[in-house]
């Protein structure tokens, strides 16, 4: 029996690439930490060295240095089976893990569905294993709200949910909402305008964030404006739970000739229940959803008139904040005061965050549902 000696490739070193860079390690540990205190011809002499060597850095010595895992947590307070089947969540998330790479950063999904969950969830995120955590889907008042901000945690929260004394930012702490409320109106202006004046509106839960409180909300400002009677279902953001609130509003209403329905995934099962019901789109009854998720709107029967927000670019710009929070000294970014509705945001959603509260701006999008 012959044996071969198994060869060993030596991995290359901090050192090795000092010496070839013509640099010391402190310069080269400075750039690989991507700090500014380098020339940019040394940055760039030194990466392409790193690139040629194959050098990679040793992760568990970087984090003694930097203080850094590279990972954020990305809690939903949603079970996993609902989360993976609304398409909303699957694009915000898609933002998160695109930004987060970007940077080098890895995204950890943890959810929250049972009461004891909470408990394994601080014990992570207290743990050391990652730099800062982005919540959604909390409801107000929201036990994990007041753990992150006891661990001192940089956070951003995805929706505005209710925390200490009704503020929802703290320091070390930013949130990224779509402008829910302005968007509603954009909605019930459109249907008032197409000569509508029985509208009804098929709301989220009133205990999630509060997105649906805020599109109830403009969707009762223009009713009020132009003197007609609101008429709510609530449902949970589900396709079935759009079309049960449907068929309640119609056994309760027949004669509405208009709805809003406050996400597309609700708005898909509205439009099944008014073709049960006999009912034509848009002639006896217009539509219009909320979020833009084309996968939704434009393969409805018929598609899908309804309110954009630029959802993986509100997981970005999560993401961007959270990376920020976590490499500002003291722990925060400069505050920015929250866009009152209909207001100008404090910042487009291709820019970089202004400050600790980003309000994602809405258009209608017009199909033929409406």
């Amino acid at each position: 029996m012959v044996l071969t000696q198994r060869s060993h490739v030596r991995r290359p070193t901090l050192e090795d690439v000092a010496r070839q860079s013509g640099v010391s390690k402190s310069t080269v540990s400075r750039v690989i930490n991507g700090e500014a205190r380098v020339r940019a011809e040394v940055v760039d002499r030194v990466r392409r060295v790193i690139s040629e060597l194959g050098y990679v850095p040793n992760q568990g010595a970087r984090q003694l240095v930097t203080h850094r895992t590279n990972a954020v947590s990305v809690v939903a307070a949603q079970p996993e089976n609902r989360l993976f089947l609304d398409p909303f969540f699957d694009l915000l998330l898609r933002g998160i893990r695109r930004e987060l790479a970007l940077h080098g950063a890895q995204a950890v999904l943890l959810f929250l569905e049972e009461p004891d969950d909470y408990a394994r969830v601080a014990d992570y995120l207290g743990g050391g294993h990652v730099d800062g955590a982005i919540l959604f889907s909390l409801r107000p008042g929201d036990r994990l709200a007041e753990i992150v901000d006891r661990l001192g945690l940089p956070a951003v929260f995805g929706g505005r949910p209710l925390l200490r004394d009704g503020d929802p930012v703290r320091p070390g702490q930013a949130r990224v909402d779509g402008d829910n409320r302005g968007g509603a109106r954009l909605a019930v202006q459109h249907l008032v305008a197409l000569g509508r004046r029985r509208i009804a509106t098929v709301t989220g839960p009133y205990d999630q964030e509060n997105s649906a409180a805020d599109r109830l909300a403009g969707y009762r400002d223009v009713l009020r404006d132009a003197g007609s009677p609101p008429l709510v279902e609530r449902a949970d953001y589900t396709r079935q739970g759009g079309a049960d609130a449907m068929a309640a509003l119609l056994d309760r209403h027949p004669g509405l000739d208009a709805v809003f329905v406050a996400s597309d995934l609700m708005a898909s099962g509205a439009l099944q229940t008014l073709r049960e019901r006999g009912r034509r789109v848009p002639e006896d009854v217009a539509v219009v959803g909320f979020d833009d998720l084309t996968s939704i709107a434009e393969t409805t029967d018929p598609p899908l008139t309804t309110v954009h927000q630029d959802t993986e670019e509100m997981g970005r710009l999560m993401a961007r904040l959270l990376l920020t929070l976590r490499d500002t000294p003291g722990g925060s970014p400069e505050r920015s005061p929250d866009r009152t509705p209909g207001g100008a945001p404090d910042r487009t959603p291709g820019g970089a965050p202004a400050g600790s509260s980003v309000i994602v701006p809405t258009r209608l999008v017009r199909r033929a549902s409406a």
